[in-house]
């Protein structure tokens, strides 16, 4: 899936929290040794380093959702990280978002801490919470 493909469909599914990230940002974490794993209707965007996954978002489309995409796309990407010698992972979600979490805790994840005021701008603000999971 090309930056703008990527782009695309990330605006369809996020609007505030997170943001959606533009192509050019896509491209420049691509070139910073992220890697993406797809389906059609959503990916995800993962990067290994120090024996640490981070699962850098996760999106699939509205009309595509509760379908098992996103366990598809956790799946693969923990396969990705586990080649690439990864011991555990992270991730940050929305406190507002609970089908992610809710997906999240399903597939193993756990909670492990919160950053406050992590997504958004001025008063409209929301924590994330961190999840980690072991390989």
């Amino acid at each position: 899936m090309t930056p703008e493909a990527m782009a695309l469909l990330h605006a369809q599914c996020f609007d505030a929290h997170p943001r959606p990230w533009s192509a050019a940002e896509f491209a420049d974490v691509l070139s910073l040794g992220a890697w993406q794993v797809s389906v059609p209707g959503g990916f995800a965007l993962g990067r290994v380093a120090g024996g640490e996954a981070e699962l850098i978002t996760l999106a699939v489309v509205p009309e595509r959702r509760r379908q098992g995409l996103a366990l598809r796309l956790l799946t693969a990407f923990d396969a990705r990280a586990l080649a690439d010698r990864a011991e555990e992972a992270f991730l940050e979600v929305s406190e507002a978002n609970a089908p992610a979490r809710a997906l999240y805790l399903r597939a193993g994840w756990a909670l492990v801490g919160r950053r406050y005021g992590y997504y958004g701008r001025g008063a409209q603000r929301v924590d994330a919470l961190v999840m980690r999971r072991s390989y």
